[in-house]
C-alpha cells in the first residue's frame, strides 16, 4: 500500500485514468489487509500512538475498535458473535438508547434478524398516551413468504402472501373455534401421553 501510494498516487505527473486504476488497487489492498487483520491474534501486543491509543504491532488494528467485517468459514457451522440479552433494569427514553443489537443476515435467501433491547418509553394514539415497552430479545426468520418470530413470551408464525382487508383478521384458541371451522386448519399438534404440548406442524 505504501509503495502504490508513494510511487503512483503522490505522482502529480500521472494522468487521471492511471491514477484511478492505482487508487482502485490501493483500495483492494486495503480491503485484503483488513481481512488478514481479522485473523491476527495480536501476539506481539500493542504499541502506543498519538491520542492515547494503541495499535497491534503486527496488523495495525487500533485496540478497542470494532471490526467492520466478520470472517466465516465456507463450510461447516458459522458462528457470529455471542448470545446477547437485555442487560439493564433502567427504562430508556427511546428505543435508540435502549438498543443493544439489531442485526440482519441474508443467508442463502433466508432472512434472519436479531433485535435485542432494554425497556424504553413509547407513545400511543398520536403521542397522547405514554407507555413502557418491555425489554426483549426478538428473533425473526423470513423464508418464502413466511415469517417466524420468537420473543421472550411468544412464538408467532405469519404468512405474508395471504392478503386480508383491515379488520378481517381474527385470533382464538383451538377450543374457541367451531369444530367444523377447525377442520379447515392444516395444523398437527405434537403432545406426550400426559397431553403436554411439544410442538406443532403446519401443512402448506
Amino acid at each position: 500500500m505504501n509503495f502504490i501510494n508513494d510511487k503512483f498516487l503522490k505522482n502529480k505527473t500521472i494522468n487521471k485514468k492511471e491514477a484511478q486504476t492505482f487508487f482502485n488497487i490501493y483500495q483492494q489492498l486495503g480491503l485484503a489487509w483488513e481481512f488478514l487483520g481479522l485473523q491476527c491474534k495480536h501476539w506481539d501486543n500493542y504499541k502506543k500512538i498519538k491520542n492515547k491509543k494503541e495499535t497491534c504491532k503486527i496488523c495495525g488494528k487500533v485496540k478497542g475498535n470494532e471490526n467492520f467485517y466478520i470472517l466465516l468459514p465456507k463450510t461447516g457451522p458459522k458462528k457470529m458473535g455471542a448470545i446477547l440479552s437485555p442487560n439493564s433494569k433502567k427504562t430508556f427514553k427511546n428505543k435508540k438508547e435502549a438498543q443493544i443489537l439489531n442485526d440482519t443476515i441474508d443467508f442463502y435467501g433466508a432472512i434472519l434478524n436479531v433485535d435485542v433491547f432494554n425497556s424504553y418509553k413509547s407513545n400511543l394514539f398520536g403521542n397522547k398516551h405514554e407507555i413502557n415497552i418491555a425489554e426483549d430479545r426478538i428473533v425473526k426468520l423470513k423464508e418464502r413468504g413466511i415469517e417466524c418470530s420468537l420473543d421472550k413470551h411468544l412464538i408467532h408464525i405469519k404468512f405474508d402472501k395471504i392478503k386480508i382487508k383491515p379488520g378481517e383478521k381474527y385470533s382464538g384458541f383451538p377450543w374457541e373455534i367451531k369444530k367444523k371451522d377447525l377442520k379447515k386448519f392444516p395444523v398437527i399438534f405434537d403432545f406426550d401421553k400426559n397431553n403436554n404440548f411439544l410442538g406443532l406442524t403446519i401443512l402448506r
